[in-house]
């Protein structure tokens, strides 16, 4: 059976149509879920409670802003157990370091690259 020529560009012709239709489809699918995620977005913000009111803002404490701590720290040792048993961390400190003794700022060598 033979086809005709003029069929073939029917044919063609037919399946670009059809993902023409796809497309579209698709498209307005997407279009719609994009606007279902907005009308969700404010009705989830219309349930939400109202930002503070100006009176209910944090104030500053009486005696000014609190000022910046700037001093020196250095690690704690690790804690040594007899036997060399396993140390748990319930068995370490709080922090990790603690205040240095001396709280001159650490300088670049003259000279090096400062690494």
């Amino acid at each position: 059976m033979m086809i005709a020529e003029n069929e073939h560009v029917d044919l063609a012709a037919s399946g670009a149509a059809m993902g023409l239709v796809v497309a579209f489809a698709g498209g307005l699918v997407i279009v719609a879920l994009l606007v279902w995620a907005v009308r969700l977005g404010i009705n989830v913000r219309q349930r939400e409670s109202a930002p503070p009111r100006p009176d209910e803002q944090p104030r500053l404490p009486e005696s000014g802003a609190v000022g910046e701590i700037r001093e020196q720290r250095e690690p704690d040792e690790m804690p040594r157990t007899p036997d060399g048993e396993r140390i748990l961390p319930h068995d370490l400190n709080h922090s990790g370091s603690r205040r240095s003794e001396n709280q001159e700022r650490p300088r670049w060598n003259e000279g090096s690259g400062g690494s």
